[in-house]
């Protein structure tokens, strides 16, 4: 028997801006949505789960993943109760749930404790720095081994059990019985999505973003590669170190765009903006912008004058890779291709 929970909607309203008690269920929201069909009423479906406090409903759902929020169901709600902003904060809700250190709940929840996570993790690399007397070639050394060691550690101690989680609350739980070959028949739609998100081409007028995001996820994915594994700030080849600059120079224009919008709020999907949206964007901004400078000054012989230009990306470095991939915005990259990975397999065990 579902349990119902009137006081849901004020905790989920700690994940996002929305009124969903105001929805008086006139359907408008899903004439417009291309995901609505004959046996899904997307997105009222979440809507009165949320209502009502189906969190298990909820939980157990891929619903909230499947969408793109291209922001028409928000505009043209009679009631102002944002569903789109709804199916974000549900979004943001389930990766709480599927995070098995709560510390993701804690960061969303609370603006004074990201604050103060991300000042300490400042704190840690310029002590860091000061111990080493800030000695440019040891603080490198030890950057690049960061790097490394924060991929394997973030993705096999807290992304890959969460993700295990998930596929059992969307997958098991619900008592899809896959049969084996359904997972390898459905790996390719975990692929396709993950570098290309093409269910956002579905949606009217967003080709742009989607553009924009398909760089963007090429261009993050290429300078992970190539400072981590072809050790950018330190090689020699110019192929690399040009391959470098186009992929950063890519992540600020694109991300400056993105905030550009989100300061103007000229789009329905920039309209509401939770501090985590503003991290994801404006780290990734800092991301492709620092990493740009740091090999600026190292070909102009300046970086060793100037070692407060490293600290300052090893910085942003630190924080992107402690606190916003794991536990922030970046995640939804993954559990969004995951979940059109488990949508599939569901399909295939149907």
């Amino acid at each position: 028997m579902a349990r119902i929970n009137p006081e849901f909607t004020d905790k989920l309203k700690k994940y996002g801006a929305f009124n969903p008690n105001a929805c008086y269920n006139c359907g408008n929201c899903t004439a417009v949505c291309n995901l609505s069909d004959e046996e899904n009423s997307f997105p009222r479906k979440m809507v009165r789960y949320s209502v009502l406090g189906l969190e298990e409903e909820i939980k157990t759902s891929l619903d909230p993943w499947l969408c793109y929020y291209c922001g028409e169901c928000s505009a043209t709600c009679p009631r102002e109760a944002d569903p789109g902003e709804l199916m974000m904060s549900l979004r943001r809700w389930l990766t709480t749930k599927y995070d098995w250190t709560g510390f993701s709940g804690l960061l969303y929840r609370s603006l004074a404790a990201s604050i103060t996570a991300f000042v300490l993790m400042a704190a840690i690399v310029i002590g860091f720095g000061a111990y080493e007397h800030f000695n440019l070639q040891t603080i490198m050394e030890y950057g690049h081994y960061f790097e490394k060691g924060a991929i394997t550690i973030v993705f096999f101690l807290i992304l890959l059990p969460n993700i295990i989680r998930m596929w059992w609350l969307t997958v098991i739980k619900p008592g899809n019985k896959a049969p084996v070959s359904a997972y390898f028949k459905a790996l390719g739609e975990l692929i396709v999505h993950m570098f290309t998100q093409k269910r956002a081409l579905g949606c009217d007028d967003n080709q742009f973003r989607w553009f924009e995001h398909f760089i963007l996820v090429l261009s993050y994915l290429s300078l992970l590669f190539t400072t981590v594994f072809l050790n950018w700030f330190t090689t020699q080849y110019m192929f690399i170190i040009v391959i470098g600059y186009v992929e950063s120079a890519f992540i600020f224009i694109v991300t400056f765009d993105f905030v550009r919008h989100r300061i103007k709020k000229d789009l329905e999907i920039s309209k509401h903006s939770h501090p985590s949206d503003l991290y994801f964007v404006i780290w990734l901004f800092l991301m492709g912008l620092t990493a740009f400078l740091v090999r600026l000054f190292i070909d102009l012989n300046i970086l060793d004058n100037n070692v407060w230009m490293y600290i300052v990306q090893l910085t942003v470095l630190v924080q992107w890779a402690t606190l916003i991939v794991p536990f922030g915005k970046w995640t939804h990259f993954l559990y969004r291709s995951f979940a059109m990975y488990f949508h599939r397999i569901n399909e295939l065990a149907a």
